[in-house]
């Protein structure tokens, strides 16, 4: 249990019956006008069983505490229209950080999804220990300091990243690992930044943000893949996000695709990472200049090659590159295959392809559906 959960714990205790189930409600509320925007009174009341008297006399302690305001009225069902309660810009924050291979991302949002901060990209290297943290951290608390948002309204922080994040647990089983830590990489978080923390899979926190606010809003059934360096998936069944009994469900880049193929850095061979993914094309790239390919990649210097990145064969495509063009045909061509076999298993309603690969998707998609059509 984090020493923050603790704490609220410890408070709750102090309260009497009446005043604990108050505080819930008023939590519930506020967190239900924020995940789903504003809601009549009787939206509230039906949504948490109370009754409209009390629904009405805890909005109006929000009201008076200024998290919420009336927003206009709802749609009439016969008579009067409604009036609509939602929260006031400025209520409540919430850092976001996005994790990657190489570099970090930051952005602080309001409690209505506007970025008040601008996003912020700095370059800070995953690692497996924990080295990498002190960087975030520190680059973390000068953004908030930039801000000028008022402390006590930064209701959490927000983390994704790439691996084998176990969110229950608190913990990452492939980067910043706490070995011989006593303590969890969320509790680690929770004490620099005194601050609730909340840890996710970058694939599942890009389904649940794809779900809540995004392309599969209103959706029971839809996956989203996420293609960077490697590929990962969240998996959104009747409503929820899936993340199975440990927490690492939706690890697709490692189904077996192809028989014997190269070494995956899981240590299995044939993964669908080795060859549908950022790795796989800077793999293949290579792999063709080696061999001698007439390309505008050839261009690049010998250090720069060593340190090529996906975004350099999507520009190289851009410019008519037919090497590139074709490399990222057959990446698309093998994910393809991958896609068939998940609209197989899951029969979602919407597939949604993210991450960087969204760059190149005028000659990555066509092959995606070419193949997802024969297999």
């Amino acid at each position: 249990m984090s020493s923050l959960l603790a704490l609220e714990e410890t408070y709750l205790a102090r309260l009497n019956n009446v005043e604990r189930r108050k505080y819930i409600q008023k939590l519930k509320i506020v967190k239900h006008l924020y995940v789903k925007g504003a809601k009549t009174n009787a939206d509230i009341c039906s949504r948490f069983a109370i009754s409209s008297p009390t629904s009405i006399a805890i909005l109006n302690e929000l009201v008076a505490e200024g998290l919420v305001e009336k927003q206009g009225r709802g749609k009439s069902l016969g008579g009067r229209k409604p009036e609509l309660y939602g929260l006031c810009d400025g209520s409540l924050f919430v850092l976001s950080i996005h994790i990657e291979q190489f570099k970090t991302r930051m952005a602080i949002f309001d409690n209505n999804n506007h970025i008040v901060s601008g996003l912020h990209s700095f370059n800070i290297e995953l690692t497996k220990d924990l080295s990498a943290l002190a960087q975030v951290h520190e680059h973390a608390q000068a953004l908030l300091h930039a801000s000028g948002i008022e402390l006590k309204k930064l209701v959490g922080v927000g983390i994704s990243m790439p691996g084998l994040v176990a969110s229950k647990e608190g913990n990452n089983h492939t980067h910043l690992l706490t070995a011989g830590e006593p303590e969890s990489l969320q509790q680690l978080l929770e004490e620099r930044f005194g601050k609730p923390v909340f840890i996710q899979n970058d694939a599942k926190s890009a389904a649940l943000a794809e779900y809540r606010f995004g392309l599969a809003h209103g959706l029971r059934d839809a996956l989203v893949l996420s293609m960077d360096w490697g590929i990962g998936l969240g998996i959104i069944l009747d409503g929820k996000l899936r993340s199975g009994a440990l927490g690492f469900a939706g690890e697709f880049g490692h189904i077996p695709l192809v028989e014997g193929g190269a070494l995956c850095h899981c240590g299995k061979r044939g993964c669908l990472e080795t060859v549908a993914s950022g790795s796989a094309i800077v793999r293949l790239a290579k792999a063709g200049l080696a061999a001698g390919q007439r390309t505008l990649l050839s261009q690049l210097s010998a250090q720069e090659l060593d340190q090529l990145e996906p975004e350099q064969v999507y520009a190289a495509a851009h410019e008519g590159d037919q090497f590139a063009i074709n490399t990222l045909a057959e990446v698309g061509t093998n994910l393809g295959k991958g896609i068939a076999i998940l609209i197989q298993l899951f029969n979602p309603e919407l597939i949604i392809l993210g991450g960087k690969i969204a760059q190149a998707k005028q000659f990555i998609f066509p092959a995606i559906q070419q193949a997802i059509n024969t297999y």
